[in-house]
């Protein structure tokens, strides 16, 4: 049974804070190497300009990587956010803005991935972040079977 886009909705609706919660995040899209979130642009994530705020993109960016991680596991495991980085490129205006995340390299302790925010509907790159996620001890084990068995299989 795969890790579905319901599924990771699912926990997202019932376990992230609520503040997050209050992003209207979408997941519209999830497999092993990549997340794809909706975040609708509303006054309420908005500053002066009707521009969308850095920190909304921010928090939607962490959280699409982080559901990016999911979709490597297969289920949602715990992982811990080490390092942040976002480039903002251009305001974010439109409807809403549409982060693809994914997976560049999964290692034992670590997980790299890297994420892309887009506007829609005009489809222009509103910024691009960069994070690496440790994963506690119980997690490890669980993504070196799946490279042993990644490494094994013909």
């Amino acid at each position: 049974m795969s890790f579905t886009s319901q599924d990771a909705q699912a926990i997202f609706d019932q376990g992230f804070a609520p503040w997050v919660r209050a992003l209207a995040l979408t997941i519209t899209d999830i497999s092993p190497t990549s997340a794809t979130l909706h975040m609708p642009i509303t006054s309420e994530l908005t500053r002066m300009g009707d521009v969308l705020s850095g920190q909304a993109l921010a928090a939607l960016a962490d959280t699409a990587m982080v559901f990016a991680c999911a979709g490597l596991f297969g289920k949602m495991r715990p992982v811990a956010t080490t390092n942040l980085e976002l480039q903002f490129l251009r305001p974010g205006l439109g409807e809403a803005i549409i982060c693809t995340a994914q997976i560049v390299k999964p290692g034992r302790s670590l997980i790299f991935t890297r994420a892309s925010l887009c506007a829609a509907p005009s489809g222009k790159e509103v910024a691009t972040a960069t994070a690496t996620f440790h994963l506690p001890a119980a997690a490890a084990p669980a993504l070196a079977a799946r490279d042993t068995a990644q490494r094994t299989t013909p």
